[in-house]
């Protein structure tokens, strides 16, 4: 069973900037990302600077018992309406069955805690079934869908846009942790 203490997220460094390049190069990450080529190592120093000097942006690790194994992206914070959007994977794949639920938990209760957030949006493409999935387990609900939005290879691909409201966060939360975490939470 997985314990709440055995996760958590932290703000990104400099130190993993190594570490996140890895992630992002991986086949099944790639593949669902807008950025689905081979990042080179300059290509991704200026992004991973300008991540880290990024006021409207707020980046973590996840963590599993200290050691770091998923990325978590909060971008277009916008505290005038209240909304941002988010990404995450998991970088590891040895990891206990589960912890894409409890980081994408974690994730919520960041965004709808402590940026205070009213509305958190999410693209996913419409291949990438089990994420849209998990997201609507969260309370996620589909907006709209961009058709034919992003080419992929040679063929264009649809992506379907994804939000979820903080208003009902407060009586979902323990529904969720107990979903991650079972019922003695």
């Amino acid at each position: 069973m997985l314990k709440p203490e055995d996760f958590a997220i932290r703000p990104l460094t400099e130190e993993d900037s190594g570490l996140v390049l890895g992630w992002r190069n991986q086949d099944r990450v790639r593949i669902n990302m807008y950025t689905d080529h081979l990042i080179s190592e300059s290509e991704h120093a200026v992004w991973f600077g300008h991540a880290l000097q990024d006021s409207l942006s707020q980046y973590f690790i996840f963590m599993h018992r200290g050691r770091p194994v998923g990325f978590i992206s909060f971008t277009g914070i916008n505290s005038l309406h209240g909304r941002c959007s988010w990404a995450f994977y998991l970088g590891e794949i040895d990891v206990p069955r589960g912890s894409g639920s409890v980081m994408e938990f974690l994730a919520l209760d960041f965004a709808f805690g402590v940026l205070g957030i009213r509305k958190l949006c999410c693209e996913v493409f419409t291949f990438n079934d089990s994420v849209i999935r998990l997201h609507e387990k969260f309370g996620f609900v589909r907006e709209g869908l961009l058709v034919q939005h992003y080419l992929k290879g040679d063929k264009y691909e649809d992506v379907v846009c994804l939000a979820r409201f903080q208003g009902d966060w407060k009586s979902d939360r323990l529904k969720l942790m107990a979903r991650c975490f079972g019922k003695g939470v």
